[in-house]
């Protein structure tokens, strides 16, 4: 009996780090950190920085630390483990490069399959099967989200369906908001298949932790994400 009490006990510590791994919460930023939040507050006025850092610009895996201003200093709320794009991360996104945008972007509207969870401050839209982002190059939709209950071929050559099951929980990167046309579309930070398995160009967690990160921004603190390699990072820092 002992024996099983231990086992089960295990299992519950790995379950709830996989959902909830490196949660901390009087974590001492590192220098360049420390800037960029000052530079986010600052500049921007955001109360809530997500600082997601890429192992490289050519690897998917990236580390996501979730910074909250109390006032009178940051404190860093969670750290989870992310993926990025397939292709890595780059300052030139391009559209169908396979790359997450590196950079810094407010946080926008929060959608997804389900209705509104509680506790959510985030302007949020459950999603139907006629809504669609459109990735179409052509198009002067490019990188706008449209209802259509028609066939969607008959607008658009390209476009993403956002009743999915990786965006049961999503919120927009406002990523090329006043659209250049090629520059990339559909930037969002959503579900992750697995943590072995890369995005088109998104940004993307454990459902559970999506859910939590939605439900911790606040619109009114301006939440921002600032992205790339730690070159990327220090150089941010530095602007």
């Amino acid at each position: 009996m002992q024996k099983k009490k231990i086992v089960l006990f295990i299992l519950s510590f790995f379950a709830s780090t996989l959902l909830h791994p490196f949660q901390t919460k009087a974590v001492t930023p590192i220098p360049y950190e420390k800037q960029l939040l000052s530079h986010a507050l600052a500049k921007k006025g955001s109360k809530q920085v997500i600082i997601v850092k890429a192992d490289s610009s050519t690897s998917f895996k990236a580390v996501l630390a979730a910074y909250e201003y109390t006032g009178s200093s940051w404190k860093r709320v969670y750290t989870y483990p992310a993926v990025l794009g397939k292709n890595g991360i780059s300052t030139q996104k391009k559209e169908g490069d396979g790359k997450s945008p590196a950079g810094m972007y407010l946080m926008g509207q929060g959608f997804g399959s389900v209705t509104k969870p509680s506790g959510m401050k985030l302007s949020y839209k459950k999603t139907t099967a006629y809504d669609y982002w459109i990735d179409d190059v052509t198009s002067p939709d490019y990188n706008r989200w449209k209802v259509y209950d028609g066939n969607p071929y008959s607008n658009w050559k390209s476009f993403e369906r956002l009743n999915h099951p990786l965006y049961k929980y999503a919120t927009v990167i406002r990523y090329n908001e006043k659209p250049v046309v090629g520059k990339g579309s559909a930037i969002f930070l959503h579900i992750w298949r697995d943590r072995t398995s890369p995005t088109a160009g998104c940004t993307a967690l454990h459902e559970g932790n999506v859910l939590r990160l939605m439900q911790w921004m606040d619109p009114a603190k301006k939440t921002l994400l600032i992205q790339g390699t730690e070159t990327d990072l220090k150089r941010m820092s530095q602007l």
